[in-house]
């Protein structure tokens, strides 16, 4: 099988409630050993775009298509059991009266011998083969994420849905299974659709993330673009924390506290938000009242008064009132960097990590 080859299609899918829309034309392709993230706040309807590409729930408009055979669509559609897909869902689902093995032997078919082995093939590929006469009050919540996923597996789906799979798991065992769980994903060579509101994650987890908001997909892309080229300002707040910089634009260009910068594209008189993350703000020293010269690169420095100051573990939070205004910007530093509550210094933009939207 091509390892490009298109085993999941979501064709402009509507879906409304009492009059309300949930899913807005959703339209996302999935492609065999490739993780698609779908990612987005809580309430955006991730999740019942995913319930929908599983037969769990059914669209008002649109059709879903499984290696291009339609599923789903106004005259059609095939109950979750017909469309050879793997789910998984955040509590793992798992049978508390059944054991480990015949857990994971739920679903199968085929001769005994055939099916023991299957079973016994995927919990060795997640590490559980010593504890396949367990019963799931018995394991830990990781243990029991590992049964799940073979479980989902086993029957060999050409598609896997998983449903904020990792949300119950504490951070330091969360990490764990995440890499275990994507390295079994791609040696299976399935397509997987994960939803998550963590971008983390996302990140962490996509070959392909499709950011959601409202009901709509706004930008699908590789985690590096996603995160890079933000289409709009929500989006890159999204991932992280951010300082916005407004200013109105004058001859293609933006004058600033911290210099002009170059907005070719925008009408005079367009109020912008200049964006940029904490990591990318540079701090210079105060002397005497000055700051450093401005440069091409970084710009016209602007000074700020430290508010605070935290040490985070690899990096340094410093917060800033600015002189400016009435603004906050925040930076992050390498190592350790505290400076006292009240402290001058000076902050510049770099203007190659900066993203630049109408306000």
């Amino acid at each position: 099988m091509d390892n490009k080859e298109v085993q999941l299609e979501l064709c402009n899918i509507v879906r409304n409630f009492d009059g309300r829309i949930v899913v807005n034309g959703v339209s996302l392709s999935l492609r065999a050993g490739e993780v698609t993230c779908l990612l987005g706040p809580s309430g955006c309807g991730k999740s019942t775009s995913l319930r929908i590409a599983a037969g769990v729930d059914r669209q008002n408009s649109g059709q879903v298509m499984v290696a291009n055979e339609v599923v789903s669509s106004d005259s059609l559609h095939l109950p979750p059991e017909s469309r050879g897909i793997g789910l998984m869902f955040q509590d793992f689902a798992l049978f508390p009266h059944l054991n480990v093995m015949r857990n994971v032997a739920f679903g199968l078919s085929g001769s005994k011998e055939k099916v023991r082995l299957r079973v016994f093939d995927m919990l060795k590929r997640v590490g559980m083969t010593d504890m396949a006469n367990q019963y799931p009050h018995q394991l830990s919540g990781g243990e029991q994420q590992r049964i799940a996923l073979a479980r989902a597996l086993a029957p060999s789906p050409q598609v896997l849905l998983m449903d904020e799979p990792f949300s119950g798991l504490d951070n330091r065992l969360r990490d764990e299974v995440r890499d275990s769980t994507l390295a079994l994903l791609k040696d299976e060579g399935t397509a997987v659709l994960l939803v998550t509101h963590e971008p983390e994650e996302a990140m962490r987890m996509a070959d392909q993330i499709a950011l959601m908001r409202d009901g709509q997909i706004i930008q699908v892309g590789a985690p590096y673009n996603i995160y890079n080229a933000p289409i709009d300002r929500g989006a890159a707040e999204f991932f992280s924390d951010i300082n916005v910089i407004r200013g109105e634009v004058k001859g293609s260009l933006t004058k600033t506290p911290f210099g002009e910068f170059l907005t070719p594209g925008y009408k005079d008189q367009t109020k912008l938000d200049i964006v940029i993350r904490p990591q990318h703000l540079k701090i210079d020293f105060d002397r005497a009242g000055r700051g450093p010269n401005p440069t091409l690169e970084d710009g016209t420095p602007a000074r700020g008064m430290v508010i605070r100051a935290r040490f985070m573990g690899q990096n340094s939070l410093v917060e800033f009132a600015m002189d400016y205004e009435d603004v906050c910007l925040k930076v992050i530093v390498p190592g350790v960097f505290l400076p006292k509550s009240g402290t001058p210094l000076w902050l510049s933009v770099r203007r190659d990590r900066c993203f630049v939207f109408a306000s």
